[in-house]
């Protein structure tokens, strides 16, 4: 693979399709409420530009976090093989590369989509540069890293939302639960870091010097309760009583993801590579078929 395409990281535009949840969100409100019965392609058109271009942002996040994690790299020991890292490509020239990818990106948001799109979009950049660049470089402070980094959840639902709806804000308490899932995974992912790392984590990842594996587990338990606070403001807040139900397949999620983490150590790495498994990729679909269902029944 050429190493510019490889330290782009296009692998990972599956953590885009979070923008899919603002959306589907956005369409059942509209029609819930007879808004409006919204035509099929440009609807589709606008959702599909929109994950175009939040996967855009994302691979630019990515060229930051290339460049200013490059000499932390060097002390993990599959990440020291990054391109960057290992010199196979050249620092000016990728920065150029994301500098253009950016313009490109925003210039087909402005032209297409509201300007609270184009914020939230633009949210999304800067939430790479606070979490990777110093002097703020919040992902070298312990719990803060996870929280920063799972802002990125409720930024892309607000993208989502905001490719259909041009005004009107989302449900506070959808939101709550969308980022407290994503730091569920952020905070796994620093235990599974500890726990593989060992005395080399804190070279790799300054925070990891002051967790432990008690505060990262206390941390995945809040991260937990949050969601389910949030979920559960949510359901009570629009009247679906059927979703308090949907709690205990809910708890067993979170439970099959603390046994994962727990079980093995380097298995929360890179979280996204785990849904790939039989077990969380029938689980995960089968909740999104529950919850489809529902929405159709609701309608």
């Amino acid at each position: 693979m050429n190493p510019y395409l490889e330290a782009l990281r296009l692998e990972r535009w599956p953590r885009s399709t979070a923008i899919f949840l603002g959306s589907a969100t956005c369409l059942f409100f509209e029609i819930k409420e007879n808004a409006f019965v919204p035509p099929h392609w440009p609807i589709l058109g606008k959702i599909i530009l929109a994950f175009l271009l939040t996967w855009g942002i994302s691979t630019v996040n990515y060229i930051i976090n290339e460049i200013a994690d490059a000499p932390f790299d060097r002390h993990h020991p599959l990440k020291k093989m990054r391109p960057l890292v290992s010199g196979r490509i050249e620092k000016t020239t990728f920065i150029l590369l994301g500098l253009f990818l950016a313009l490109f990106c925003f210039t087909f948001s402005f032209l297409f989509f509201s300007w609270l799109f184009t914020v939230s979009l633009l949210s999304l950049l800067l939430a790479g540069f606070v979490y990777n660049v110093t002097p703020l470089r919040t992902k070298d402070i312990p719990f803060l890293d996870s929280i920063s980094e799972s802002a990125n959840n409720p930024i892309r639902f607000l993208i989502g939302w905001y490719a259909l709806n041009p005004g009107s804000f989302p449900p506070i308490g959808l939101l709550l639960a969308w980022w407290a899932f994503g730091n569920f995974l952020m905070v796994a992912k620093r235990l599974s870091e500890l726990r593989w790392l060992k005395d080399k984590a804190a070279l790799y990842r300054q925070s990891l010097q002051k967790y432990s594996t008690f505060s990262l587990l206390t941390g995945m338990a809040v991260s937990m309760i949050v969601f389910f606070a949030g979920y559960l403001w949510f359901c009570w807040q629009y009247n679906l009583r059927s979703w308090f139900f949907y709690t205990i397949p809910l708890l067993l999620y979170f439970l099959l993801f603390f046994w994962k983490t727990l079980k093995e150590k380097a298995v929360m790495e890179e979280p996204e590579r785990l849904f790939r498994r039989p077990l969380f990729a029938f689980y995960t679909v089968g909740l999104i078929i529950l919850f489809l269902i529902s929405l159709l029944r609701l309608k």
